[in-house]
């Protein structure tokens, strides 16, 4: 029989098991915990395509970097020797990912930055695909495979974003 007490009793009760669960109880301040748990909303608009449009509108070398999360042989990338002012897009979706300000000589053989131009424009991801384990650095428009970040870089960030050539275009600063 539902009475008063058992009611309120029955709410206490979910309540300390929703406490004890981690399971956030809807009441005053549930707006302002789903708001933090809540994603950013993107300042772009996710590119989504299959993998036959992908094949498309990329060289095969493309394809098996930035949607098969393969690598392209070290110092093969001419963005290596890249010096001038400008902008690092995503070969994917035109993203702009990476700076020349923040390009550096790893000595990797890969084009090598200290920071994202955006850290909004890349997201990083676990990656168990070898024996070690490392954060693999992905576009945050369209999910191309840009490479991998190490804390092995230079001042001021002491990182370093690895990235495949293949998965990237310049654009020289007019």
């Amino acid at each position: 029989m539902m009475n008063r007490r058992n009611f309120l009793r029955s709410g206490l009760m979910l309540g300390a098991f929703a406490a004890i669960s981690g399971v956030p109880f809807i009441g005053g301040n549930a707006g302002a915990i789903f708001a933090q748990n809540k994603p950013k909303k993107l300042p772009f608009k996710k590119v989504v395509k299959t993998d036959a449009e992908w094949k498309r509108i990329l060289t095969s070398e493309q394809y098996e970097v930035t949607r098969q999360a393969g690598t392209e042989a070290p110092y093969s990338s001419p963005l290596n020797d890249i010096h001038e002012k400008g902008v690092f897009k995503c070969i994917s979706c035109d993203l702009p990912v990476f700076s020349s300000e923040t390009k550096f000589d790893s000595g990797t053989g890969w084009p090598s930055f200290y920071a994202p131009l955006a850290k909004i424009n890349i997201r990083e991801k676990t990656d168990k695909s070898l024996s070690e384990i490392r954060t693999e650095v992905l576009c945050n428009r369209c999910d191309a495979h840009l490479g991998h970040v190490f804390d092995d870089g230079p001042k001021p960030t002491g990182l370093r974003y690895c990235l495949n050539g293949v998965a990237l275009k310049f654009v020289k600063k007019g």
